[in-house]
């Protein structure tokens, strides 16, 4: 009988190549301000900073000289004796809250529904903190200009 050439496959062949998520400098943190004057950290985003959320406190600041909050700066820190605000845990989420400090930085969250985006920044030597840049999700007006386009057919 004659010999037939067989291809024998290894096991490497049969696993399946998981595909590299984006790690979290590359995918886009985000949080919300509650109708309550709450910074919410969903807890993904938590996970994606990878913060110890039950020890890890925040100093945290604004722009010097500005009067409207346009972003916040949180400086994780440990040091007991430090000023600084808890992560408390939510249902999903972790939030700090700052409504007097919001109120005071011209940010009416109470009838305007804020988002912000989060991006690592180095405050002093090897400590990274955050940067919180505020957008209001209010909605577009209502076009009032020149109508576009053909006019109707007068009945």
């Amino acid at each position: 009988m004659k010999e037939k050439s067989i291809r024998f496959f290894s096991l490497q062949e049969n696993l399946v190549e998981k595909t590299t998520k984006p790690s979290a400098k590359t995918r886009k943190l985000e949080g919300f301000i509650s109708s309550t004057g709450k910074l919410v950290f969903p807890a993904k985003t938590i996970d994606q900073l990878e913060l110890e959320a039950d020890s890890v406190r925040f100093r945290i600041g604004t722009p010097a000289g500005k009067r409207k909050i346009t972003s916040l700066y949180l400086l994780p820190t440990h040091d007991p004796a430090v000023e600084a605000f808890p992560l408390k845990k939510a249902a999903k989420s972790y939030t700090i809250g700052l409504r007097l400090i919001l109120q005071n930085g011209e940010v009416d969250y109470s009838l305007t529904k804020y988002k912000f985006t989060i991006e690592p920044v180095d405050f002093e030597e090897g400590v990274v903190g955050y940067e919180l840049k505020l957008q209001d999700e209010a909605p577009k007006p209502a076009y009032t200009g020149k109508p576009r386009g053909r006019k109707p057919k007068a009945a």
